[in-house]
């Protein structure tokens, strides 16, 4: 009999939860009106839509006003940036300070920006990947628009200072971004505590579906339309509104939540053991981000001497899903920006895995990692020497 597969790579996707999906199903056929419609159709689909968007609110500590859906963690980032500055065009308001750290989605938006004439500062991390919140304060200017600074690492894990850098920008009059989609669901997020006017959320990340997200904006702060057309979503973001998935990430998030602090406990053990574990039984191998303040399920591994890639195919025929510390761009294998930025060199970066669990990985499964993984090493090693 084969045995069952086993998928450690939740921080590129999680599972749909079986409790999102019922939410989701009688949106698909049964109520199919367009929630702008003010027939019966209509508003029975938009209290879905707007029961959702309480959910969200809700669990960030939000108004349910101050929360417009996405599709996704991408778009909402896209929406932060360009919606807070495109206002400033024209104003003494040129600058805009990030992490070197962040998604693509912040990083190639601010490059996009560059050439239409923003100033991007990029503040360096240490060797943890964490950026210093006193750094942030040096880099502010008088002409400085927007500081962009994760909440959690996609790749590594690392938690960056989101509550100081907040004090920070609000005490120097500037709008702060945090992209929280790595966080939410494993993080307790309180938008006031944290001092964010913007916040970017996808459901994906915490067992609601794909396709949707949503962006937290301060009620007061000037944001422009990142699509225009309709009225949906305040007249911010035209469309007729993915219903079957807003609903499903509402639930999702308003369930993540609610199980966040026993499902995080019972992450971090797991995670521990599977660290302690791979570092017991691997020669030469280090973990890569920072040791107490990260992600409960984020674990990444550098190896040295083994390729990334080629672990992740041995890993993939042993029934083991993850990532690599490494991403395939435009067809040509580039090591990770976050690594590199963190001080690995090429080989290093290249060499590193990500193993990120979620609810739904056991004990059972850490065991088969554990037993699976370094005897692929020591092959792989053997392969190269």
């Amino acid at each position: 009999m084969s045995m069952a597969r086993i998928y450690m790579d939740n921080a590129a996707t999680t599972a749909l939860s079986g409790e999102a999906l019922e939410e989701m199903l009688p949106y698909f056929a049964e109520h199919y009106g367009n929630p702008s419609s003010i027939h019966t159709e209509g508003r029975k689909v938009r209290r879905g839509v707007e029961k959702a968007r309480q959910k969200v609110a809700q669990a960030i500590g939000a108004e349910a006003g101050e929360v417009f859906f996405t599709a996704g963690g991408s778009e909402s980032d896209n929406w932060a940036l360009r919606g807070v500055l495109l206002p400033l065009i024209g104003e003494n308001k040129k600058h805009v300070i990030t992490s070197s750290v962040e998604h693509h989605a912040i990083l190639h938006t601010l490059d996009d920006l560059e050439k239409q004439g923003w100033q991007v500062t990029r503040l360096p991390v240490d060797g943890f990947g964490q950026v210093s919140a006193e750094a942030v304060r040096e880099a502010i200017r008088p002409d400085t628009a927007l500081i962009s600074v994760m909440a959690a690492n996609n790749e590594v894990g690392t938690l960056q200072p989101v509550q100081e850098i907040g004090c920070i920008a609000r005490a120097a009059g500037v709008l702060f971004h945090t992209d929280a989609v790595q966080a939410a669901g494993s993080l307790p997020i309180d938008v006031k505590a944290w001092n964010v006017d913007l916040l970017s959320l996808s459901g994906h990340k915490f067992h609601g579906p794909k396709g949707v997200g949503a962006l937290y904006v301060r009620k007061g702060v000037r944001i422009a339309p990142l699509i225009t057309g309709g009225a949906q979503e305040k007249a911010l973001r035209a469309g007729t509104e993915n219903v079957p998935a807003i609903v499903g990430m509402g639930e999702a998030l308003r369930l993540a939540e609610a199980n966040r602090p026993e499902t995080a406990a019972r992450l971090e053990k797991m995670r521990n053991r599977l660290i302690a574990g791979l570092m017991a039984r691997v020669e030469n191998c280090r973990l890569n981000g920072h040791p107490e303040k990260r992600l409960p399920g984020n674990v990444n591994i550098c190896f040295p001497g083994v390729e990334g890639e080629s672990l992740l195919m041995r890993l993939d025929l042993a029934g083991i899903a993850a990532s690599a510390g490494s991403a395939c761009t435009s067809g040509s294998l580039e090591s990770s920006h976050v690594l590199r930025a963190m001080g690995l060199d090429e080989e290093e970066a290249k060499g590193s895995l990500r193993l990120s669990l979620s609810g739904d990985n056991t004990d059972e499964e850490i065991d088969r990692v554990l037993e699976v993984l370094p005897a692929i090493v020591a092959e792989l090693r053997s392969l190269r020497s």
